[in-house]
């Protein structure tokens, strides 16, 4: 079964930085791509990051040049490197695997104070 855990929010004032986490297990995470979505406080979730197996990487345009998603595939981990956060950047994260797009772990609360 497809398991996903997301880890390393936290509160932090705008301008700062944050390294998110997700191990995932039941799947292949070599073969896999992975992406991060986030969902603020009343709006729909958003994909704001992916990676393939092969290490190509995309961004939402809100996020281009601030965030950077990356892969461990020894530690089956995924980060999102998150730098010049905004108050708009305030979302419950989460990973994702296209390949098993019905699976979602807990989320990862990120809060960005002005």
């Amino acid at each position: 079964q497809v398991q996903l855990v997301e880890s390393g929010g936290a509160l932090v004032q705008a301008g700062g930085s944050l390294r998110l986490s997700c191990v995932a297990s039941g799947i292949s995470f070599s073969e896999n791509a992975m992406n991060w979505y986030r969902q603020a406080p009343g709006k729909q979730r958003e994909w704001v990051a992916y990676i393939t197996w092969g290490d190509i990487t995309r961004y939402v345009d809100s996020v281009k040049g601030r965030f950077t998603i990356s892969r461990d595939n020894a530690k089956n981990t995924v980060y999102l490197q998150m730098n010049s956060l905004k108050p708009e950047d305030t979302a419950v994260y989460y990973c994702n695997v296209p390949r098993y797009a019905d699976y979602w772990g807990q989320g990862t609360q990120v809060t960005v104070s002005s």
